[in-house]
């Protein structure tokens, strides 16, 4: 694909709701601009946006894909991004590099949840957007209602430029509410232009009105004008519309048929005159490497080099691929650059664009363009490439709530290593997956966005990695302490013929306050242990702190006193003392009682007005405790709460369940506390026979 000037390019997202019909508008846009010679089909498996496995066995988009096409002198990229809740990192990825936004909405399902939540990103990140309702060809299709429900879920500031000709399956056409033009589709998405028709003349009038009225408010020069009665030139008008959708005042409203290719030309048309060029979007703001000093880059082809790395893909053939937005300069092939983030040198080989999966060649990549390069080797997401000479680093790409855990363990023995390997890797190519080693639980933990998001996280450490892993029970850092104060000796004492071992201690235990952790005081006195073997029983002791004294979790909040002893001028030893201190610990332990502590979370739960009474019972049947609630804009609550881990491991799934979809949360964690005794009962049970199974005792 040959360069254009940043003026010429359109970085365009789209987003919208799973099954709106994102891929298959993409599919479409690339068939009406000649890019592709067939329309491919999401159930058939061969759309150019969803080629993974994955996507086509569950018929929706996992990843976020690129698909550039021309139009009209222009390069558009079209970043698809998934639908699906469990992929926002994803849509978080595209709007950081997208230029404006196109928010593709069903004429049959109309706004729903991820509408919503993505729209939100889209404002809070400032970009120009547009609406596209499709399907209008569909059984139940309804313009109007997706227009009324544009303004009561999404806010203001809605312009429809169009409107439909004809309803469901006579679905054909639309009309140009500014040019008042009717427009007729055929085959191939060709059009046939007519005067406005008498039945929807009335509505297009009043809508022309309405958008004049708006026009007329982005500049003061226009305003004067129309209220004086004089009337807005087509130039003025589209002007004005550019102008309030650079803006962030006006979101221009677009229909058609991704399928029918009714509608595309007009889409296409719009975003080239309309959306912003990478240039008018303005210059971006990082920082000059290893200061806090803000550093600013134009998007400029002659600027010094900037670009930022959004998504990286592992592929089977060429490796690690690096998708890349250049913010400011030109990068070229065979050259060397500088990886600001790192602080590492990176070789530039061969560009390319990707299509999909397709690469294409690229002799440059200029400020504001979308390209891809091979094999980089410190380079992963979120970091920025730039000229050695004048570096800067960008922020990094926003981590989404990683709200649910899966344990995983290799299917086959000895696979640890290289399950560690895969993840690693795994996780350079979704950095909304974390990986974590629990040291207390011994346990391998993902961490992702939901179910599905895990569910295919582990699909393809079999497919591309070669590491088939199940889940496993998920074990909650529970901790042990004491419930009072306790005392005992610990002796180890064995005569088996030459030396022997000898060694007794006598060992006091208080509980501390809850946070303490540890202390071992000594009051020997006379010698009746020697100093050389005070530590040795403090390190048998750590050692049984660390295993547990019961449940096998670790012992916390716990004061020894070493008060007492005995020990043999040859048969006792660093080890022998060890071991004393381990066993007078574990019978002190048994003489105070033992107490469980289970961690308990802050949540904070975001839910629509109308779920606030469940949520609130099913906490409080989650032994959760009701902090406080507050209404936020756009009629939800905000309710503040602690719940134990162990009841909350799975909230992702039961809020996602009571909610639709429609309530987010977010935890951390807060404290340890007991555990009720009848719980505590069960699960040192369980501890301990899980314990006798591995062992086979």
């Amino acid at each position: 694909m040959k360069t254009y000037d940043p003026e010429k390019i359109r970085n365009i997202v789209l987003l919208g709701h799973q099954g709106s019909g994102k891929t298959t508008l993409a599919e479409a846009l690339l068939y009406v601009g000649g890019t592709t010679t067939r329309m491919g089909s999401i159930t058939e498996g061969n759309t150019v946006c969803d080629f993974e496995p994955e996507e086509i066995k569950k018929t929706i988009s996992v990843n976020l894909a690129l698909a550039p096409f021309e139009w009209k002198g222009c390069k558009i990229n079209l970043l698809d991004a998934p639908g699906y809740a469990d992929f926002i990192g994803e849509a978080q990825a595209a709007i950081r590099v997208a230029d404006a936004a196109v928010l593709v909405v069903s004429a049959v399902d109309g706004i729903q949840v991820q509408h919503e939540a993505l729209w939100r990103l889209a404002r809070r990140a400032g970009l120009p957007s547009f609406v596209f309702v499709n399907k209008l060809e569909r059984e139940r299709a309804d313009f109007h209602a997706v227009l009324g429900a544009l303004s009561d879920r999404l806010g203001s500031g809605f312009a429809p430029l169009d409107l439909p000709l004809g309803e469901e399956h006579q679905f054909h056409g639309i009309v140009d509410v500014l040019s008042e033009k009717a427009f007729h589709y055929g085959a191939a998405g060709k059009s046939v232009e007519s005067d406005m028709l008498e039945d929807v003349a009335a509505e297009a009038k009043l809508l022309h009105t309405r958008i004049l009225d708006s026009v007329a408010e982005t500049d003061d020069d226009l305003l004067e004008k129309y209220l004086g009665g004089e009337d807005l030139t087509p130039e003025e008008v589209k002007s004005g519309l550019h102008k309030g959708v650079c803006e962030g005042r006006v979101f221009p409203v677009l229909v058609g048929s991704a399928t029918k290719l009714v509608g595309l030309d007009r889409l296409a048309d719009i975003l080239v005159e309309m959306a912003p060029s990478p240039v008018e979007r303005g210059p971006s703001v990082g920082i000059k490497p290893g200061t806090e000093e803000p550093e600013e880059r134009k998007p400029n082809a002659t600027e010094p080099l900037s670009a930022f790395v959004f998504k990286t893909i592992s592929d089977p053939y060429v490796g690690r691929i690096s998708l890349f937005k250049v913010i400011s300069g030109t990068l070229r092939p065979d050259s060397n650059v500088f990886n600001a983030t790192t602080s590492a040198d990176e070789r530039i080989a061969h560009l390319f664009t990707l299509r999909g999966k397709s690469q294409e060649p690229q002799p440059e990549v200029v400020a504001g363009d979308i390209g891809a390069v091979a094999k980089l080797t410190h380079t992963h997401s979120g970091n920025t490439l730039t000229d050695k000479t004048s570096p800067i680093a960008y922020e990094d790409l926003e981590a989404p709530d990683r709200v649910l855990a899966k344990a995983i363990v290799p299917k086959t023995k000895g696979d640890e290593d290289k399950l560690m390997t895969a993840l690693s890797r795994l996780h350079e190519e979704d950095p909304a997956l974390l990986v974590d080693r629990n040291s207390e639980t011994h346990q391998t933990l993902i961490w992702g966005t939901g179910d599905t998001h895990l569910d295919i996280a582990m699909e393809r450490l079999s497919r591309k990695y070669g590491v088939d892993v199940e889940e496993i029970p998920l074990r909650i850092p529970y901790r042990e302490t004491i419930a009072g104060p306790g005392k005992a000796v610990g002796r180890h004492v064995k005569q088996s013929g030459g030396h022997g071992q000898y060694a007794v201690c006598n060992l006091q235990i208080a509980p501390l306050e809850r946070g303490a952790g540890f202390s071992y005081v000594d009051k020997i006195f006379g010698g009746s242990v020697p100093s050389q073997f005070i530590p040795s029983v403090e390190k048998g002791i750590q050692k049984t702190l660390a295993e547990g004294a019961v449940a096998g979790y670790p012992v916390v909040d716990v004061q020894v006193t070493l008060v007492d002893g005995k020990f043999h001028p040859v048969d006792s030893s660093d080890m022998a003392f060890q071991i004393a201190g381990s066993i007078g610990f574990r019978e002190a332990v048994a003489d105070a009682g033992v107490m469980l502590l289970e961690p308990v979370m802050d949540l904070e739960v975001m839910v629509p007005d109308s779920y606030l009474g469940d949520i609130m019972g099913d906490l409080n049947s989650k032994r959760g405790r009701i902090q406080g609630t507050e209404g936020v804009a756009g009629g939800r609550q905000l309710v503040k709460a602690q719940a134990p881990m162990s009841e909350i491991a799975r909230y992702a799934i039961d809020l996602r369940s009571m909610t639709g979809g429609q309530g987010t949360f977010h935890s951390t964690f807060s404290h340890y506390e007991p555990v009720p005794a009848h719980l505590a009962d069960k699960i040192i049970a369980e501890a301990k026979q899980a314990k006798e199974t591995k062992t086979g005792h």
